[in-house]
Parts: structure tokens; C-alpha cells; sequence
């Protein structure tokens, strides 16, 4: 490699994305362009934080340049807080900006930005270099204070300390007031022997760079592009090379010099690090090993005693028991060989304790249920046996990333967990930090903000990127798909400014929050391993780590999941409901066998039951007709992309219409209980096991290649295969074809751990909605009380279960969803912008004082402020004061009075003054401050209520049409869906959402979810009709669908709904009637027809009149007015009309 082409200077203040909002420069693109420039060496200085230093050293050292580990920290002194860089020469100064690093969270007060007090700098400085920043930092602040004594003195002190290893930084961007602050340095570098140091502050690689990256800044500051006080950066802050900063400071060959030379004096990286599992071990409490056999086994004994109702002393001569125990010193030995005693101790601490102070925990999840030491110490409630699982699909001494538990707790009650990690293993245990991306929508928003552009126009530009986190598109792929913008960046220079800042922002850091299920925990103090970070305003117990999960975890920390399942908080509400009437109910004592459960599985009346409540799964709840809890573990485990294929071959081979195939006879105890459909990673294993005698953990490593589908790996794999299998007496061929047939099954295999664990919770939902319907879906609809969608199906499925609701009404609903022996009541805070807290109060004021008497004794009695115009008019669109008052509008008209007349009632009440008006004239003063004024019409009364709602919950918009119904032979979706005798029909729905999303091939789609009379139910639409129909696509207008079923020929009889048209049922009504045919039976009735057929107008009239053996066919000369209303007037009188 030629000298010359080796990049001498050293950039010594790369900022990458992790300088939140600052830097631009992400890592891998660094990375790949010091590859390709042969960057000598680099040093990060990203501010404020650590986050990027594992992940720089890592990925910088693999391109063959030198990481330089850095970062600039704000110091306070005096009343003057400001940035000054820090690197670390070795592994004592690494560590020590780790503390300082952390420090500055940790030690911060929650208005102030993280910072130290200046002193602290003059402590431990051994291993730690310090530069004295730029015109921005603490000392370029000072400066333009004009505090020239102090810096002096101020650099006289970090020099004593410091010694050599104390900077003078020159830096020529041109930034405001830098010339002098350089001069001002290089006198004070002469006269106190300080090294000056060349730098450049790099923001970004490229110079074309420089436009996106002051948008960035504005996005940081919020301040916009065009304003004129606002932190402006020249376009000198990329990635000069070698001779633009030789030419530069080439007045100053000592700079130059000094910057050469400071990567030598560097020694260490961060490097990764193998998993430090913590070990509790001590003087005081014992060995974990022996801790973790000795309440293993004691922990098998109470299992026995529960479950199989065998006491201690009956154990030693029970078959089972030995069996058990065989397999517990099995894992045992495994768990400790692997050091994972401490581990399973720890996590099952926490589990005894969160059970025994009542906070729900799940029954397990991930490979970890597989585990007989984790049922027994109480971690999961999963037997392993029972459910055929295995331990080394969890650990095994040949596995190469370490596993974790992942255990679910109640969500309003994981904090609680949380409180006790905090007091057991204090500075030990951190959460982890996570990063906010500036993705395709967010993007344009924020540079839609900073560049001016109007709020509506931004949204409606950003509405056209498609959310779909299950298939996330970047910007250029969004702008590619979608032509409605591909046109405005055309025509508009204002969104092709937007959309080419953006494609350039896009991807970078944008916030810093926390990862609130993660966390690690060590067996010292974090911040010697990692550096720390607090959120002040996130009122979190807990810090976290700098380091996302990916460098937490090459740091070498174990990460425990404590993820908030909202699910078992539901269980939890259900059951204390129910203990109201049932004082003895727990649900861990259900039958797992019961008829009436399996037959509400059956039904597919799914509706608030954990992951089978979606159509998907309720229709093949409906195919499979489960029996046994086996069934819905399976379902679990196949409703996947792939596996999904295989549902019909084990309905068939369950119901008896297909034979199961084994693949060889040694195979039918394996995939018996799967019907011959190799569904969970454990049966691939097994076969491994039983075919060619795998170890177990032979078998795990042979799954983990089919799942990678790595080639070499898994031809290595495939020899050992059919090697087992020859030494086992079957023959080449037979192996071979056995392995390609289990192949495919392996590279989707569901983890059966995790499924049985999860079925167990289906399950016990199933359970509660069979026998306790009400309390089930009170505490289901409590729980997604902000969830308006999500309110909607659980309406629907009361008026299909015909559960009386009494809708919002301020004098007998409350905050939450309730339920007594009659009645369910609709909880008025799930109505938007009520707010749960304003309504809890008023819902208290009316349980001490009584109910309201009048729209007055409301205002009287309820606070001011709980009742802002927000509140109020969510309460009087949702008709919560029918009961007071039925005119809506009026109501709604007057809520400016309402409010004013509330605060001066508790002014007065508050100064002892007397009340503006007493009981006496109460009516009459009540007249006074209500509108008069006619109540909204129907259509804008429901629209109202839908705002407030989010469906329609006091009457529906489709009865206002329900009398063109039969002109356009309208059937209702539930007929239209179940009878397969209809082919094509017209529907009459409500829109109540669209989600348009893109297929993988980029063509939009849309999912419409729409209600009917009967029901609720969501129709696919694709591009074509979506695009043709945009304009009437509103929610909450109500349309007239064309749908065309077709029926696949096979056995499986598989369904496709396709929309053909839309129209709007407003415009239907409302269209003009070109031609009506009256067929009359008599004379009487004609004169029907000319009394309500006065006026001329547009309409062709036909009659067909039979009268005494007559029969009359004849056409009026003049056009007539008439309307659908007067058609349906004369229908009401039995004479038939047809409009054509």
C-alpha cells in the first residue's frame, strides 16, 4: 500500500447519529467509506453520550483504521455549562470516561441538560486526554462572556492535572467569532506551554451534506430554516482529507503535528465481550449451584403434591416421580456446567416474588417453558413432560448465543417488579436504551416543520407512506409506489426540497427512549462495564444502559425480559369481577378439558380471545373444530406465513378425510399428536433423536441450521443425519429422503414452548368469555379503553351475546366499563378527549351528592377542571346528557356558558360569595344559558356521536337508507358470507376505518372495517378500486359494496371475497330518478298515484294497471317530481314501484 494514499490527518471529532439530531454520519457508511479512503485512524466524539462506542470500535477496527474512543460532556462552571471532548489513551481512561459519562445522568437534577460541575474534572484524570472544544463549548462560551482571567486560570488548573495530555483545539470552519477565539488560544498555548491540537468538527462524510444536516439542526432547536436567530453551522464541518486540512493549517505545522501524533498515544478499544453471567454466589448466602439443587428438587416435591396429589413420602417408590427427577438432574448438570445457576436463581426470585404480592406473571414464554428447573422454581407454570418439550431447545453446551427467559407480567403492575430489582441490586441493574429513527413518515414530517410548509399539507403528503410495521418500506420504495407523490415532486419544488432532504435524513437517530422490557443485571457496579443513561422526564426507577441491546449484549451483559402483557391484566380485572359472585374462583384451578369452551372455539366467536381473535383464526377455529388443548397449541404454532398451509392437511388427517403420513414407522409416537404435520421445532430434534441418534443437543444444532439455511452447514448436518440413521438399521435412501422431507418443516418449525405457553392463556380467555361473558369483556374493553377500534368489536359482540348496554349517560355509566346481574354499562372514559381522570371525579361527585338533577346542579357541583370545552363536547356528542337534556345541538352551542358559568360558581364558592342563581329560579336561568336552537339531524347526529365514540352506539346511519335496501337488492355481509349459494351481491356498510398498506411487490391495498346492521367485518380492496374511490373512502360514510365470491375446487373449499364497486349511499339517495313502473290493482290506487304525482319534474312515469279482467300499459306524457320518499310512501300502501 503506497504511503501516499494513507490518509495522515486524523479526524478526531467524528460525530455520529448517536449525537442526537447533530450528527449524521451512521456507522456502517463510516465504516465502508475508511475502507475505502484507508483512514489511518478516527476518533468519536459524539455528545452527550457513549452510545456508539462498542459498536465504532467494533466496526472502525474491522475496516483497518484505529478507533479513538471519545465523547464531549457539558461541564458547569459558575453559572457557564459547556461541551469539552474527552478520549480515553487506555483501559483506565475508557473506564473513566464511562463514569463521567454516566455521571452526568445520574448525578443531574430533572430540569437541568446532563452536565457535571467542572471539578469533577480534576479528579482521577489518569488514561484520559482533554481538548478545550470550540467556540461553542464551555470555554468558547466563556469567551464570548469575555472571562479571559478565568479560562487562563482555568487552563492553568487542567494543565497541572492533566499535564501533556491537556489540548489546545484550533479549528478554522468559519463558524461565527472562531477567528478570535483561536487567537485568544494560540497567545494563551505560547504563554502557558499548552500543545495546540488541529481539529474539525465532522458532522457529516459529504459537503452536499450540508443543507439536509442544518435541517437537522432545526429539528433539534425546533426552529425553522428561514429564521435568522437560530444555530447555523458553515458547510465546513465534512470529512476533509489529508491536504484540504494540511492547506488549512498549514500556518500551523505544531497543530498538524500534535494531530498526527495523538493516535499513538491511544492503546485501547472496547472490545467484545463473552457473555458475564452474574453469580450470586457468597460467604453469606451460599453456593448457587447448590442453592439452585437444593429448592429444584423442593420445588419438584410441591409440584407432585399439587398436581399429581402425592405426598413426600410416596414419592422414592413413584415411577413418575423418578422419571421427573431423572430429567431435573439432567438439566441441572447442563445448567451448571453452563453457569447459569445464578441466572435461573435470579429469575425466579423475582417471579416468587411478583406471584406472592399479587402482580400477575405469564405462564411462560420462548424456548425457556421447555425447562423442568424452570416450572419447579416457579419461572414458568408449564410442565415440560406433559407437553413433550425440551430443555436443550432452551440451553445446551453447544449453542452460540446465550438464551434468555422472557417472562410476561401484568402491565399496570411490572412497575412494582421493577421498585424491588431496584432495591435488591441497586446500582447493578439498568434497563437498555433504545433509538427513535427518522423513518419514511416521520421524516417528512419533521423536515416539513423545519422548511415552513403548512401542517395540513405535510400530513397529507405523509399520509401517502404506508404504515405497515410488518412490511416497513423506506422512502425511496414508498416514493416509487405511490404515483399521487411521484406527481407532486414533479410539479411542486416545495415537496422535491422535502423529499430530497428527507431521502437524506431518512434512517438517522431522532430520540432517545427505553427499552422498558429489557434489562440487564450484574454482579457489580454497571458503570464499570458500561456507561449509563437517565431520562429525567420518563419517570423511570430504573437507568440504562448507553449501549442499545446489540452492544449491551456484546458487552457481555444477559438481558432479562420483563414484557408487559396486558392480557393477564385483563385476567386479573376478570377475576376480581367474578370473585364478587364466586368468592372462590381462580383461574388456576379451570379444566383444561372443558366441552362448552372448545365449542365457543369452535363457533370462531372469538372476539377479545389472546391470539385467536383475528378473522383469519376464527375461520380456522371454525375448520379445525379443536377438542383438546393440543389443538389450539398447534393452531398457534401454524397460523404463520408458510406453516399456515399446512392447517388444511391437519384438519383432514383429524377429521378423519386424509391419512396421516409418519414418514417411517419409528416417526408415529413423534408426530402422532400433530396428525403426521411436523409443526414444532422439537419434533425436528426428536427425529433427529430417535432416526439417528442425535443428542439432544445435536438435535438442537441440526434445527438451528435448517433454520439458517446455511449450505455448508447443513450438508455437514445432513452426512450426520444419515450416518445415525444407517448405523440404526434404515437404509441410505430412506435417510435421505426423510431428512429433505423434514427440511422445509424446520426452516418455519414453531418453537412448541412458547406455543404451549401461549395456548394456556388463550385458553383461559376462552374460558372466562363461556362462563363469564360480562366480566370478561367489562375488564377486555377497560383495558383498551383509549382503543376506539377495539371498542367497536367488543360492542358488537355484546349485541350478538344480547347484553343489555346502557349507553354514556353521565348519571348511571362510570370511568370504567361495568357490569352488574342486568345491565353492562359503557365507561364514559372510553369516550375521546374525556379524559379517565376528569371523569373519575365527576363520576365520585355524583357517588357522594347523588345523581345530577339538571344541566345547573351539574355545573354547580362538578370542578372547572374537569369539564374543559374538549371534555364537554365529547360528553354531549356521545349523548351522556340525553337524559338532562335531549337537543345535542343545543348543548354543544352553548358549552362556551357552561364553562364560564363553572368558574365563576367556584370563584364565588371559593370567596364565600352567594350563588348566581338559587333553586327557585334555577329553570328559568338554565333556559337562559342553553341555545335555542333545532337539534342536529340524524346523519349529523351520528356523525357527532362517531367522533366521540368511534361507531355508532345509539342508533346506525344505515337505517336512513334502509328504503332504497330492496331497489338495489341489498343483503346484509353475515348472509352474504355464509351462503355460499350466493355468488354476487350488493352490501350496505358503514366505513369505519382504511389502513392502506403495499403488497411485497409495492401495489397499494386497503383494508376497509365496515359495519353493517348485524355486524362488523373488514373487506380487502386493491389498488384499482382504492384509487378510483378515494373521494367517497371516508370514515364514517356509509357506502353500497358489489362483492363477488369465488370457491376454490378443492377440499378445502378456500374463500375469496373480491370487491368489485363502491358508491356512496348518500349520493344513491340523493340521485336523481330517471324512470319509475307502478303496477296498479286498482282504479283506486291510481288515484294514489295522481295525488302524489302533482308537480312536473324529471322522472318517466310507467303505469301497468289491472282492473276488472283490464289490463292497462301506458306511459304519462309529462315527466313528474318525485322522490325516494314519496316512492316509499306509496310502497307503504301496498302498490308496487320499481325504479329503473
Amino acid at each position: 500500500m503506497a504511503e501516499s494514499k494513507i490518509q495522515n490527518y486524523n479526524h478526531l471529532k467524528i460525530h455520529t447519529q448517536y449525537s442526537i439530531c447533530e450528527g449524521a454520519i451512521k456507522i456502517d457508511e463510516l465504516k465502508d467509506f475508511s475502507k475505502e479512503n484507508k483512514i489511518r485512524s478516527l476518533g468519536l466524539c459524539d455528545t452527550s453520550n457513549l452510545c456508539g462506542a462498542l459498536e465504532f470500535a467494533e466496526k472502525i477496527a474491522k475496516s483497518g483504521t484505529q478507533p479513538i474512543i471519545g465523547t464531549q460532556i457539558n461541564f458547569k462552571h459558575n453559572e457557564t455549562v459547556g461541551l469539552l471532548p474527552l478520549y480515553s489513551l487506555n483501559e483506565q481512561g475508557y473506564k473513566r470516561i464511562i463514569e463521567l459519562s454516566s455521571l452526568s445522568y445520574l448525578k443531574n437534577d430533572e430540569v437541568s441538560e446532563p452536565h457535571l460541575d467542572f471539578e469533577t474534572l480534576l479528579i482521577n484524570t489518569e488514561g484520559v486526554a482533554l481538548f478545550s472544544g470550540t467556540i461553542n463549548g464551555l470555554f468558547g462560551k466563556l469567551f464570548d462572556k469575555g472571562k479571559f482571567t478565568e479560562i487562563e486560570n482555568l487552563y492553568k488548573n487542567l494543565k497541572s492535572k492533566y499535564e501533556d495530555r491537556f489540548y489546545i483545539e484550533i479549528q478554522r470552519h468559519g463558524d461565527q467569532n472562531e477567528i478570535g477565539f483561536e487567537k485568544f488560544n494560540l497567545t494563551k498555548s505560547l504563554k502557558l506551554e499548552i500543545p495546540i491540537i488541529a481539529t474539525n468538527e465532522v458532522f457529516y462524510i459529504d459537503k452536499s451534506m450540508h443543507e439536509a444536516h442544518d435541517a437537522l439542526i432545526c429539528i433539534k432547536e425546533k426552529t425553522y430554516i428561514n429564521e435568522k436567530n437560530r444555530i447555523k453551522f458553515t458547510n465546513n464541518h465534512y470529512f476533509k482529507n489529508d491536504s484540504e486540512m494540511s492547506e488549512l493549517f498549514a500556518d500551523l505545522p505544531e497543530a498538524l503535528e500534535n494531530n498526527y501524533n495523538f493516535p499513538l498515544r491511544c492503546s485501547f478499544r472496547p472490545l467484545l465481550s463473552k457473555p458475564i453471567l452474574p453469580n450470586i454466589s457468597s460467604d453469606k448466602d451460599g453456593d448457587a449451584n447448590e442453592i439452585l439443587k437444593k429448592d429444584s428438587v423442593q420445588g419438584l416435591k410441591e409440584k407432585f403434591k399439587k398436581f399429581f396429589k402425592i405426598e413426600d413420602k410416596d414419592l422414592s417408590s413413584n415411577n413418575d416421580y423418578l422419571m421427573y427427577k431423572d430429567r431435573l438432574e439432567h438439566e441441572l448438570d447442563i445448567i451448571i456446567e453452563m453457569k447459569y445457576s445464578s441466572y435461573f436463581l435470579i429469575v425466579s426470585d423475582y417471579i416468587k416474588w411478583a406471584k406472592q404480592n399479587d402482580i400477575p406473571v405469564g405462564p411462560g414464554r420462548g424456548s425457556g417453558a421447555g425447562s423442568l428447573v424452570a416450572w419447579c422454581l416457579s419461572i414458568t407454570d408449564v410442565d415440560p413432560i406433559k407437553f413433550n418439550l425440551i430443555f436443550e431447545r432452551f440451553l445446551n453446551p453447544d449453542r452460540i448465543s446465550m438464551p434468555d427467559f422472557d417472562i410476561d407480567f401484568c402491565e399496570e403492575k411490572r412497575d412494582l417488579v421493577f421498585q424491588y430489582l431496584t432495591k435488591k441490586y441497586k446500582d447493578s441493574v439498568a434497563h437498555i436504551i433504545t433509538f427513535g429513527k427518522l423513518k419514511a413518515r416521520m421524516v417528512i414530517r419533521d423536515v416539513g416543520r423545519v422548511l415552513g410548509l403548512a401542517y395540513g399539507f405535510v400530513d397529507s403528503i405523509s399520509k401517502m407512506i404506508p404504515f405497515d410495521p410488518s412490511r416497513p418500506q423506506n422512502l425511496t420504495e414508498c416514493i416509487v409506489g405511490e404515483p399521487r407523490l411521484q406527481k407532486l415532486i414533479s410539479e411542486d419544488p416545495r415537496v422535491k426540497k422535502l423529499t430530497d432532504l428527507s431521502l437524506k435524513l431518512e434512517g438517522l437517530n431522532r430520540n432517545v427512549a427505553t427499552h422498558a422490557a429489557g434489562v440487564v443485571i450484574a454482579d457489580k457496579k454497571l458503570s464499570e462495564i458500561v456507561p449509563l443513561y437517565k431520562d429525567s422526564s420518563a419517570n423511570l426507577l430504573l437507568p440504562s444502559t448507553q449501549f442499545d441491546m446489540y452492544s449491551a449484549e456484546n458487552a457481555g451483559l444477559i438481558k432479562f425480559d420483563f414484557l408487559g402483557l396486558k392480557t393477564l391484566t385483563v385476567i386479573n380485572n376478570t377475576q376480581k369481577l367474578i370473585k364478587k359472585k364466586v368468592k372462590d374462583f381462580n383461574i388456576e384451578n379451570i379444566n383444561f378439558e372443558d366441552e362448552k369452551v372448545f365449542e365457543l372455539l369452535s363457533s370462531g366467536k372469538t372476539v377479545g380471545l389472546f391470539q385467536i381473535e383475528s378473522a383469519g383464526m376464527r375461520d380456522a377455529l371454525i375448520q379445525m373444530k379443536p377438542n383438546h388443548i393440543e389443538d389450539i397449541i398447534a393452531l398457534v404454532a401454524l397460523y404463520r406465513p408458510g406453516p399456515m398451509s399446512n392447517i388444511p392437511t391437519y384438519n383432514d388427517c383429524k377429521h378423519g378425510r386424509q391419512t396421516p403420513d409418519y414418514l417411517h414407522p419409528l416417526l408415529e409416537d413423534i408426530l402422532k399428536p400433530t396428525y403426521g404435520v411436523i409443526i414444532y421445532q422439537e419434533q425436528v430434534m426428536q427425529i433427529a433423536q430417535k432416526l439417528s441418534g442425535f443428542t439432544a443437543g445435536q438435535a438442537d444444532i441440526l434445527r438451528r441450521a435448517m433454520g439458517k439455511k446455511k449450505r455448508a452447514e447443513l450438508e455437514k448436518q445432513k452426512q450426520s443425519f444419515i450416518a445415525g440413521a444407517v448405523n440404526n438399521g434404515i437404509s441410505k435412501d430412506i435417510a435421505v429422503g426423510i431428512f429433505l422431507k423434514i427440511e422445509p418443516f424446520a426452516e418455519y418449525g414453531f418453537n412448541k414452548s412458547h406455543a404451549a405457553a401461549y395456548a394456556i392463556i388463550s385458553y383461559q380467555t376462552a374460558y372466562l368469555k363461556t362462563y363469564y361473558p360480562k366480566e370478561f369483556i367489562a375488564a377486555s374493553m377497560t383495558m383498551d379503553i383509549s382503543n376506539q377500534n377495539k371498542l367497536s368489536e367488543f360492542y358488537e359482540e355484546l349485541k350478538r351475546l344480547n347484553i343489555d348496554v346502557v349507553r354514556p349517560d353521565i348519571n348511571e355509566c362510570f370511568a370504567d366499563f361495568k357490569t352488574d346481574d342486568d345491565k353492562f354499562y359503557y365507561a364514559l372514559g372510553g369516550i375521546k378527549a374525556v379524559g379517565y381522570e376528569a371523569v373519575s371525579n365527576i363520576i365520585k361527585e355524583r357517588s357522594l351528592n347523588g345523581k345530577f338533577k339538571s344541566i345547573n346542579d351539574f355545573l354547580k357541583r362538578v370542578n372547572p377542571k374537569d369539564i374543559n370545552k374538549l371534555q364537554l363536547e365529547g360528553l354531549v356528542k356521545a349523548g351522556a346528557f340525553d337524559n338532562l337534556i335531549s337537543n345535542r345541538q343545543s348543548l354543544y352551542n352553548s358549552i362556551p356558558n357552561f364553562i364560564s358559568i363553572s368558574k365563576n360558581i367556584h370563584e364565588n364558592r371559593s370567596s364565600n360569595q352567594i350563588d348566581l342563581f338559587n333553586e327557585e329560579n334555577e329553570d328559568d336561568y338554565q333556559n337562559q344559558i342553553i341555545s335555542e336552537i333545532q337539534d342536529w339531524k340524524f346523519e349529523e347526529r351520528l356523525s357527532k356521536e362517531f367522533e366521540s365514540v368511534g361507531f355508532f352506539i345509539s342508533d346506525h346511519p344505515l337505517n336512513q337508507f334502509k328504503e332504497i335496501f330492496d331497489d338495489y337488492k341489498i343483503l346484509d355481509y353475515q348472509t352474504f358470507n355464509s351462503n355460499d349459494e350466493f355468488k354476487d351481491s350488493n352490501i350496505a356498510a358503514t366505513l369505519l376505518k382504511i389502513q392502506e398498506r403495499k403488497t411485497a411487490k409495492g401495489n397499494s391495498y386497503a383494508v376497509l372495517k365496515l359495519t353493517d346492521l348485524n355486524s362488523v367485518f373488514e373487506l380487502f380492496i386493491f389498488s384499482e378500486i382504492l384509487e378510483s374511490n378515494r373521494e367517497i373512502l371516508k370514515e364514517g360514510s356509509s357506502l353500497i359494496l358489489t362483492l363477488v365470491k369465488s370457491i376454490s375446487n378443492d377440499d378445502n373449499r378456500f374463500k375469496r371475497i373480491n370487491v368489485q364497486k363502491i358508491a356512496s349511499l348518500k349520493d344513491l339517495v340523493n340521485k336523481p330518478i330517471n324512470k319509475v313502473i307502478f303496477t296498479l290493482k286498482s282504479l283506486k290506487e291510481l288515484e294514489e298515484i295522481k295525488n302524489a304525482l302533482p308537480n312536473s319534474g324529471e322522472t318517466l312515469i310507467e303505469i301497468k294497471l289491472s282492473d276488472n279482467d283490464n289490463d292497462f300499459d301506458f306511459q304519462l306524457d309529462k315527466k313528474r317530481n318525485i322522490d325516494r320518499k314519496t316512492i316509499n310512501l306509496l310502497r307503504n300502501k301496498e302498490i308496487s314501484a320499481i325504479i329503473s
